[in-house]
């Protein structure tokens, strides 16, 4: 849908807010969350000319025969709700089908840090979906990726974006930050690529986005005196006051695994910080979650559940992540001149939408999309990202000894249920013909990391400690931010079979057990996303966790623990492609200490 520029209708708005003009559409007698003031308002009226807001307030002299009357009697009217953070390629849907689940859900703003896809596809990857994203009644904006690869040199990405690149994506139209700067050791070394991304976003006038797990006092300060204006990495009280005494804008995330604001919105309700540079976030949410929680409107609920103001909470959600962007003149208020993006809802402590209006629009109405959308095509290229040299052996995966037999010491990935943190821990495994195993009994199982990008045959090899499945191996294409194959087992011949699947349907997530494909969800779009509608994808996602807690694995969207695996960016310690990754002093070691 073609948006107006302000100045292309500010006379309209005029004439229609004088009557002068008749509206197109006015929403009568509602009752007005105004975020800007921070008041309820009653008995209110929403006039629409185009897709602007043209007036607040009483609009019986705006409506002509033409116009469309909504009665919102009994309503809330709020704005439309903004994601200031998220990656749409974790919901598994392409820009499209992740529109149609989050629009009934209040979502009409997203801004995108598409840096899944852009270490699979590099710039064409970003622009697929910035074009795909063009025609939608949702409004799409990307920050561009500033870390492809998260890790230079601890892994193999199938892109480089270097500052070059970056800044080529800055001038698009769209992109409206630098995404999260991941690289923090890079910040804090004043690394020469680092700063000139930065430096090139901060010359055009556009704000950075920070991710910065486990940065406290001076580190931190430093880190923020790059220029780096948020963060969405935080998991506690203290993480949040002490951003949001440095001036940058504290995100507080709520996505299917990460669920942070428990602890974090502290900082509002028990510390009594001023809200006003605190923003809600998704940052990954999976179909399934999207669906049967919901998206923005959940995140939402959660921070009023927690204690904070229903006015405040929405604040969080609309007019602070638009001030901090730039935008607010467009989105984030109902109020004159900017687009008219309104959210009804029948409660406003449980946040339940009754009817979503997009640029003046009607798109969704309990529940439910009532526009149609265009399901889009993609490229055989983009359809084709997973390269193996050869076909995987059973031992491919057996991890030599340094004894024949008896046990051995040897360095764990402890991860943990709604955790992006891991800990790095030591445990005696049997060790049996010269090859350490696994040890069920502890939920111990071997982990792997396959390179797909360029056929170079690296496999990482490691363990992990956790998740408490009875399974075979677990594998997918969909592994942080590199996205090489990763694959959990206790059993080599499983892992084989399930990375040999994945690199046959070009990825997905797959599960084995005794020889036998499971489950499996096929996300053929550079091995992230698959082309299937929503409902599809996300009933795939939910046969798929009950088949895990049958084997049972009881913890919340383990999926997204597991993907993680493979990011060298977040402490302690990660399997890459290249090996085992101490992230804490960010070097290469050894299986054995």
């Amino acid at each position: 849908m073609v948006r107006s520029k302000i100045y292309e209708v500010s006379s309209e708005l005029v004439l229609t807010a004088l009557g002068k003009l008749k509206a197109d559409l006015v929403v009568k007698n509602g009752t007005l969350v105004n975020v800007n003031s921070g008041e309820v308002l009653e008995n209110v009226d929403v006039a629409v000319k185009g897709d602007r807001i043209a007036l607040i307030g009483d609009a019986g002299h705006c409506i002509g025969p033409e116009t469309e009357v909504f009665d919102a009697t009994g309503l809330y009217i709020v704005p439309g709700f903004l994601d200031a953070h998220v990656h749409i390629e974790s919901s598994m849907l392409t820009v499209t089908e992740f529109a149609k689940a989050v629009l009934p859900r209040g979502t009409t703003t997203v801004f995108i840090d598409p840096h899944e896809i852009a270490n699979v596809l590099g710039l064409e990857g970003v622009k697929l979906m910035l074009d795909e994203a063009k025609g939608l009644p949702l409004k799409v904006f990307v920050t561009a990726p500033s870390c492809v690869p998260a890790c230079p040199g601890f892994e193999t990405a199938g892109a480089y974006l270097g500052p070059k690149e970056v800044e080529e994506m800055l001038k698009w139209d769209g992109v409206i930050a630098l995404g999260e700067m991941m690289n923090f050791p890079g910040v804090l070394k004043v690394d020469k690529e680092v700063m000139a991304k930065i430096n090139a976003t901060h010359r055009l006038g556009k704000v950075v986005e920070g991710h910065d797990a486990g940065l406290l006092g001076t580190a931190l300060t430093a880190y923020s005196a790059s220029g780096v204006s948020s963060s969405h990495e935080l998991t506690t009280k203290q993480d949040a006051i002490e951003r949001l005494r440095l001036g940058m804008y504290a995100y507080l995330r709520e996505g299917s695994a990460w669920l942070d604001v428990a602890e974090t919105v502290k900082a509002v309700t028990e510390a009594r910080l001023d809200p006003r540079h605190v923003c809600l976030v998704t940052d990954d949410r999976e179909a399934d979650s999207i669906i049967h929680q919901g998206h923005m409107d959940h995140v939402v609920k959660r921070a009023i559940e927690e204690g904070v103001d229903p006015i405040h909470a929405i604040q969080m959600a609309t007019l602070n992540p638009a001030e901090h962007y730039g935008l607010s003149r467009d989105i984030g208020s109902v109020a004159p001149a900017r687009y008219a993006d309104i959210v009804l809802l029948d409660n406003l402590s449980k946040v339940r939408v009754k009817a979503v209006f997009a640029d003046g629009r009607l798109v969704a109405k309990d529940g439910k999309m009532v526009m149609d959308i265009k399901t889009p095509t993609y490229p055989e290229s983009a359809k084709k990202s997973v390269r193996l040299p050869r076909e995987i052996k059973p031992e491919d995966f057996r991890i030599k000894a340094p004894v024949e037999e008896g046990r051995v010491e040897t360095r764990v990935i402890e991860a943990f249920e709604g955790n992006v943190l891991t800990k790095h821990i030591i445990e005696e495994l049997d060790v049996k013909s010269g090859y350490v195993l696994p040890d069920m009994d502890r939920w111990i199982y071997k982990l792997a990391v396959v390179e797909r990008h360029k056929g170079t045959g690296n496999i990482g090899l490691g363990f992990v400690k956790g998740f408490g499945f009875k399974v075979g191996a677990v594998a997918s294409t969909v592994a942080h931010d590199s996205h090489n194959i990763l694959v959990l087992g206790s059993c080599d011949e499983d892992m084989a079979i399930a990375v040999n699947k994945l690199a046959e349907v070009g990825g997905g997530i797959v599960t084995v057990k005794d020889k036998n494909i499971l489950s499996l969800v096929e996300l053929p779009v550079a091995g992230l996303m698959a082309d299937e509608p929503v409902e599809k994808v996300a009933k795939k996602l939910e046969d798929m966790y009950k088949l895990w807690r049958d084997m049972g694995c009881n913890w919340v969207s383990p999926f997204m623990t597991f993907s993680l695996l493979a990011l060298a960016v977040l402490p302690e310690l990660r399997l890459t492609d290249k090996g085992l990754v101490d992230t804490v002093e960010f070097k290469f070691i050894d299986l054995f200490p």
